[in-house]
Formats: C-alpha cells, structure tokens, sequence
C-alpha cells in the first residue's frame, strides 16, 4: 500500500491555497461580469427592435448618377433608403462619403444635427423623448462607438444613443444603457477596461494559467488526500 509523504501534501496543500488566493479575486470577476452579461437577452441589450426599419428603394424613374464621381476612384455607389428618401451613397477613395438625389444626381451636403434626429425619432418605436444632439469626432470617437467615424450622437431621454454616420446618414450603432453596462462588464470578463476588445492582454492569460494550475493542484490532490484518510481507517 502506497502512502503519500507528508512533506509532498503539506507542499502541494500550501501551493494550491496560495494559487486558490491569487485567482479567487479574477475568478469572482469573471463568474460576476458573466452572470451580468446573460441576465437581459441579447436582443434587449443591443436595442435590436427600437428602430423600425425602413422600407426597400423605390424609384419611379431610372435613378440618375452623379457627373462629379465621372472618373474619380470610387470605391463604392449604392443606392439606400432613408427617412428623407432614397440616396446615392457615393465612397471615394481618400475622401469622406458624399450623398447625392437619385432623382436628379445632385450633390447633397453633409448630414446636418437636424436630419440625424429625424433619422432616429421617424423610426424610434420606443416610450422615450428626444434628449439630445451631439457632434462626434473621427480623431476622437466615444468609447461606446469605438469607430473612427464622424457621428452625430442622438441620445433620448432613457439613456439610449444612436449614432448616425455625419455623411452616409446611416444610423452605424445602437447603445443602450444596458449596453453599456455589458460592454464595461465585458472589458472586466477578459480583463480589458480601456478598449474592453483585447482578448489576448497578459492579465487574462495569466490568471486564466493560474486557475488551470490551481485546478490542476486540486486534481492532484484528490486521490492523494483520499489515499491518507484510507490509510487511517485501515
């Protein structure tokens, strides 16, 4: 009958408790942040239903192209619908989007303050107001955006932001109040607070090798701990 040493135990015994010490705190995190992050369904977080969508492109003549994209690099021409009507979405390379009248091929200026919000209010199937209309930056955009994309934020009196591209006029994102709560409880799940994106930072990855080494000490452990007490009885 083979016994383990007590020296072997006790060693092993110490090393799992002060490993168990060491990931109990991420591990808390991490149990926490996921509970918080399945508790609203996925759908409610994302606000997928407050914007009613729009209706497909309807033209009753051939939509007319732009002569000033004539032998420039564009990149891409689709025609999309918006509250105001259909629009040439015209991408150049090297310049912002342009946005041009299908029906006479004119030019349109960029998207003011005032189409963003009725963009969002035409649309918005929700109980809130209009709170708010907010230019962002390209060079600076806001953490719940995080695309380099000149936006106009409109917030509603709940909370919820919709961003509208400031030259497409395409609402780019939705964010709820809850998910926003989601996304900070999403940068702490992967230990990631400041772009809460980066899967592969070294905190994650070494606490998640310090738990696999404190489960790892647990298995280890079982037999030998049974082993003793069977030893004891016998």
């Amino acid at each position: 009958r083979y016994i383990a040493p007590m020296r072997l135990r006790h060693n092993l015994r110490r090393c799992h408790i002060w490993v168990g010490w060491l990931v109990g705190i991420p591990i808390l995190f991490w149990t926490l942040s996921g509970v918080v992050m399945v508790w609203k369904p996925i759908e409610e977080v994302r606000g997928t239903d407050l914007l009613a969508d729009l209706p497909p492109v309807r033209l009753p003549t051939p939509p007319v192209v732009p002569r000033e994209v004539a032998g420039l690099p564009v990149n891409r021409l689709s025609l999309q619908n918006r509250v105001a009507g259909p629009r040439w979405v015209i991408e150049i390379d090297g310049t912002p989007t342009r946005l041009a009248d299908p029906r006479t091929g004119a030019l349109l200026p960029p998207v003011s303050a005032g189409e963003a919000a009725r963009e969002v209010t035409s649309r918005y199937r929700g109980t809130a107001r209009l709170a708010s209309v907010t230019r962002t930056s390209a060079d600076d955009p806001p953490l719940d955006l995080r695309r380099p994309i000149a936006a106009w934020a409109v917030e509603m009196t709940d909370g919820t932001r919709f961003y509208v591209d400031a030259n497409s006029g395409e609402v780019i994102a939705r964010r709820t109040r809850w998910w926003r709560i989601y996304a900070w409880m999403s940068g702490l799940h992967i230990m990631d607070l400041e772009t809460r994106e980066d899967t592969h930072n070294p905190w994650v990855i070494g606490f998640g090798i310090a738990a696999l080494l404190t489960s790892f000490l647990a298995l280890l452990l079982l037999p030998l701990t049974f082993r003793r007490r069977r030893g004891r009885v016998d």
